[in-house]
């Protein structure tokens, strides 16, 4: 089976500009609760800590952390590809 590497690209950046936007507002409705959820997950104590969530810094991190990914998943898309090349004949 053959992957469509630029449509898994835009999937993967759809994907993470979803999940940028609802972890934001996570973060900006509850930022205590986040904050600690956050600790658990890195196994720290981040108590002391706080978050810094501007408009600019939302919309930077929405475009680069979504080109990132995009172009990691058409990367992943393309090496898959290359690898899985049939060699004549018919796979099952």
């Amino acid at each position: 089976m053959k992957i469509n590497s630029l449509n898994f690209g835009f999937a993967g950046a759809i994907t993470t500009a979803i999940t940028w936007v609802v972890c934001s507002l996570l973060v900006w409705t509850m930022p205590g609760p986040m904050m600690n959820t956050t600790g658990q997950m890195m196994h720290m104590d981040m108590t002391r800590f706080g978050w810094i969530l501007s408009p600019m810094g939302f919309f930077w991190g929405l475009i680069v952390w979504s080109l990132f990914v995009g172009v990691f998943a058409w990367i992943l898309g393309t090496a898959y590809n290359f690898l899985t090349k049939e060699t004549g004949g018919s796979s099952q």
